[in-house]
């Protein structure tokens, strides 16, 4: 990945047999659910309760995935979390997606955080506790 970027977390998913398509491979919609829920078990791992009523939290203003290599079934992939310097109040997060046992990677992707009040719509501060994991200057 050609960005700075530092590693916060890894996920294990287990690939369903739902998630190919007609082409014999895992969907490329299914490699964003791996990203969402490798972002969402992160935060949770931070204390973040990820629920629907909250005066703020996370939104994602955009999202990529670069696939190298199809994924087929069965398979665990394992999905690696990074995340780039934090702005006022967005944070790039990265992703590189392989499969257990296999060091190819075989997708990667990046999403952008923006915290904000899903009330008002407004941005707002990043939390510090998520600012203070990016290694300072």
């Amino acid at each position: 990945m050609e960005h700075p970027a530092h590693f916060v977390h890894t996920l294990q998913i287990p690939v369903r047999w739902g998630d190919m398509d007609a082409l014999g491979h895992v969907n490329n919609t299914v490699y964003f659910r791996f990203t969402e829920q490798a972002r969402i078990d992160w935060l949770e791992s931070l204390g973040f309760a990820v629920l629907v009523g909250v005066d703020e939290g996370p939104v994602i203003i955009n999202a990529s995935c670069t696939f190298f290599k199809p994924i087929t079934y069965p398979a665990t992939v394992e999905v690696r979390t990074l995340i780039g310097k934090p702005g006022r109040s967005s944070l790039p997060t990265y992703y590189e997606i392989r499969c257990v046992g296999d060091d190819t990677l075989y997708a990667e992707g990046a999403s952008k955080i923006v915290w904000w009040n899903p009330n008002t719509g407004k941005s707002l501060p990043l939390p510090d506790y998520i600012r203070e994991i990016y290694p300072h200057d």
